[in-house]
């Protein structure tokens, strides 16, 4: 597919801010995705890229989180292994799903998504882990880590955020080591479904690569920054690009 100049004045800024907001609130691919659309892209081709670019800033912080030692080595490798399994089952879904079709399940999905990572419900910290058997924390993993893995491979923003939610109210993990459990498992979805499109041929290369440098420049820059009302710049701005891509979707769809 060629790519217009306009192409990357469209995504490369919203990719960017989508890193620098994802390293303050998470919630960047509310951003990054849309951004990817409203640039003209077909609806595969903006996942598949999305997910080029999102891999990349993941990266980035997980190896960040694991500097850190916030990284669970047997929590991570059951969650890795389940997200890869429910990541490549998404990512053949949406290739199997018409654009149309998507368009029209993006219509509930978007407010649901967006209300979800925006609220942070759960995410109020414990002092310490709660004491729960290791068995039942193994199972909360593998069965979160499937789920939101065949989220993530079948559309993607809000992955991370999930993931949190998931392991902090229901394995007992404070939100830190949820945090950096999660990345772990979400780069194993993330480059899991990157696969899949590849394979597919997918991947718009040149717009992606550039996306990503973008990606890890807000990263690098979100993480550096002390922004204690970082929140409060970050939601409208998602709401506003939301409400672009909702009306943009109406419009194609019912047009």
């Amino acid at each position: 597919m060629e790519v217009s100049l306009q192409m990357f004045l469209i995504v490369c800024p919203f990719v960017f801010l989508a890193g620098l907001v994802d390293s303050i609130a998470g919630g960047g691919g509310l951003i990054s995705l849309p951004a990817y659309f409203l640039s003209g892209l077909p609806a595969h081709m903006a996942i598949a890229t999305n997910k080029l670019s999102s891999s990349i800033g993941t990266l980035v912080a997980t190896i960040r989180f694991y500097r850190k030692r916030l990284i669970q080595l047997d929590i991570a490798l059951i969650g890795v292994g389940s997200a890869l399994c429910g990541s490549a089952i998404g990512s053949n879904l949406s290739l199997l799903t018409s654009e149309d079709v998507i368009r029209v399940i993006l219509l509930p999905l978007l407010p649901f998504v967006a209300w979800n990572v925006l609220s942070g419900k759960g995410l109020c910290e414990r002092e310490s882990e709660e004491d729960l058997p290791r068995r039942h924390v193994y199972k909360v993993i593998a069965i979160s880590s499937f789920l939101v893995g065949l989220y993530d491979g079948f559309y993607g923003p809000g992955t991370g955020t999930f993931l949190i939610l998931l392991f902090t109210t229901f394995a007992g993990m404070r939100v830190a080591n949820a945090n950096g459990n999660s990345k772990v498992v979400n780069l194993a979805s993330n480059t899991m479904s990157l696969l899949v499109f590849l394979m597919n041929g997918q991947i718009v290369f040149t717009l992606g690569i550039a996306a990503a440098l973008c990606s890890v420049a807000g990263n690098y820059i979100g993480s550096t920054l002390v922004m204690k009302n970082g929140i409060r710049i970050v939601r409208p701005i998602i709401i506003v690009v939301l409400i672009i891509l909702f009306v943009k979707i109406i419009t194609e769809t019912f047009s």
